[in-house]
């Protein structure tokens, strides 16, 4: 068992409390998302031995592309786990961004392809097409992006949505970047096991991640590839478990009861299966929010998406993630509020019992002291790095 833990960048701004919104509704933090302070993100995560940072897509968030390559030049290892919408841009050009990215960072892009959920939101880029059709056109569109990142001949596709004439790119990327994707419905399942690396759900009890696992490994035994899985999920952990609930505690105070109104009324409209499941977590019930051990589903009484957080002591929240890793899961990519200090209490509090179970080994900075004991990493040639379990 070998993890990989990864952070988020709030690129539409941060706050010590929840900030409502996403899944294509407004949402804005009270700590703007200024290059300094996503800066100071990106020192903390690399520096408590974070992998990457994921950065979101969508209309209140800064663009992730242009905002994690003015990010790259200051950092020296992190990795830029960046989010991309099919049918927004041409898969030629994807292909020719992201192969620009990889080499220029040094082999630091990982891509987290997002089809889009919710039909408003896709409208107001110009996007009409309807979920089903969007699952397609993403399937064609990654066929496309593969093809050109390992062909050595012109490539000529026509889909039903995708159609693309003697594309060619003049440097293929080396490695190519991982392609993460998440989704919980059936057209989701199949462009998963066809195209993804690493099959991304959001943070559910054990036994749904489990069996989701198991549908998602059996539709890619099927194609004949083998996928790592990722989950996505928010922390609260301090040095004792009380600590940290009151700090949830805290969070949920400072919820307006009219934003939990507004934010479940424009939820329950989505079109997304895997909002639906984070809906049914808690049902708007403010005294059941605890639906596993250290399972916490407040964050989704206000915020679309990812809406659960492991929350408790240090040790409770390894044993957490162990037991999820236990199932399959190898990649964490976490996120608290607020996202600085927060990485500081998980890398911090967590991330040294993880290295002492010897399920998790702290990244080798480039240029920088290797870490104490020097035994507890295997050597590693700077930059690459490969995505365990990828197909």
């Amino acid at each position: 068992m070998a993890l990989s833990f990864h952070w988020f960048l709030p690129t539409y701004g941060d706050s010590r409390g929840l900030v409502a919104g996403g899944h294509g509704l407004p949402m804005s933090g009270n700590r703007p998302a200024t290059l300094r302070y996503l800066n100071q993100i990106g020192a903390a995560a690399e520096g408590n031995g974070f992998e990457a940072v994921l950065t979101p897509a969508g209309l209140w968030c800064e663009d992730a592309w242009l905002t994690t390559a003015m990010l790259v030049g200051t950092t020296e290892t992190l990795k830029f786990l960046v989010a991309l919408r099919p049918g927004l841009i041409s898969p030629t050009l994807a292909a020719q961004m992201a192969t620009t990215f990889q080499r220029q960072s040094g082999g630091r892009l990982l891509l987290n392809v997002v089809t889009g959920g919710e039909a408003h939101e896709q409208r107001a880029y110009g996007d009409f097409l309807d979920k089903e059709q969007r699952y397609v056109r993403t399937g064609e569109f990654l066929h496309v992006l593969r093809q050109l990142w390992s062909s050595a001949e012109p490539v000529t596709f026509e889909g039903e949505y995708i159609h693309v004439r003697g594309a060619r790119l003049g440097h293929p990327p080396d490695p190519p970047p991982p392609v993460f994707f998440g989704g919980s419905s059936a057209s989701a399942g199949t462009v998963a096991a066809r195209f993804a690396d690493t099959y991304l759900t959001w943070g559910e009890p054990l036994i749904a991640v489990g069996k989701k696992i198991d549908w998602i490994r059996g539709l890619a035994a099927d194609h004949g590839r083998v996928l790592s899985y990722g989950l996505r999920i928010h922390v609260i952990t301090r040095d004792t478990a009380a600590e940290a609930w009151g700090v949830a505690d805290r969070l949920l105070a400072g919820i307006d009861p009219a934003d939990i109104e507004r934010m479940q009324a424009n939820l329950a409209r989505s079109e997304s299966e895997g909002q639906r499941r984070m809906g049914e977590l808690h049902n708007g019930a403010l005294d059941q929010l605890e639906i596993a051990p250290n399972l916490w589903a407040g964050v989704g009484l206000v915020r679309g998406g990812a809406g659960t957080a492991l929350v408790g002591s240090h040790d409770e929240v390894a044993e957490r993630i162990v037991e999820y890793a236990r199932l399959g899961i190898t990649h964490f990519i976490l996120s608290g509020y607020p996202h600085l200090e927060e990485a500081y209490w998980f890398g911090e509090g967590v991330l040294p019992i993880l290295e002492r179970q010897r399920v998790w080994h702290r990244p080798h900075r480039c240029g920088l002291p290797p870490p104490v004991p020097p035994a507890a990493h295997s050597p590693s040639t700077c930059p690459g790095h490969t995505v365990i379990g990828s197909g």
